[in-house]
């Protein structure tokens, strides 16, 4: 029960206040033609944030060995995977296209910057 208190703690946190309003679009005239919005690169991601980040992740994930009891799983070990990797199964989480209620609820609260800097600090570690 303590990873979702703390994945509920980290959802008030940046529900309060980290994310800047958005403003409605600017209307666009029917005579005008619109341009296709350009394909945004992937966010590259602050370490730095990363490493504020991660502290829910090494409740599972830093425990050398670390094994569930029901149902019975290996925690695999997420320090120095790819940043690539790792970008894509938070986002599967988040999706809902990963399959693991534990890591659907922790991502859930992620947003693709979060995600982009958790992945660029666990990158760096050996």
């Amino acid at each position: 029960m303590r990873p979702l208190t703390i994945a509920l703690a980290l959802t008030v946190l940046l529900a309060s206040g980290a994310h800047a309003q958005q403003t409605a679009p600017a209307a666009t005239p029917a005579a005008q033609p619109t341009a296709a919005p350009a394909a945004a690169a992937p966010a590259k991601g602050d370490p730095a944030r990363g490493r504020e980040l991660v502290f829910t992740c090494k409740g599972c994930h830093g425990v050398t060995g670390y094994k569930n009891a029901y149902p019975n799983y290996h925690v695999p070990r997420i320090a120095g995977q790819s940043e690539q990797y790792l970008v894509n199964a938070l986002t599967g989480y988040r999706e809902g296209s990963r399959k693991h209620p534990t890591m659907q609820a922790q991502a859930q609260s992620l947003s693709e910057k979060d995600i982009a800097d958790i992945a660029a600090y666990l990158a760096t570690l050996k």
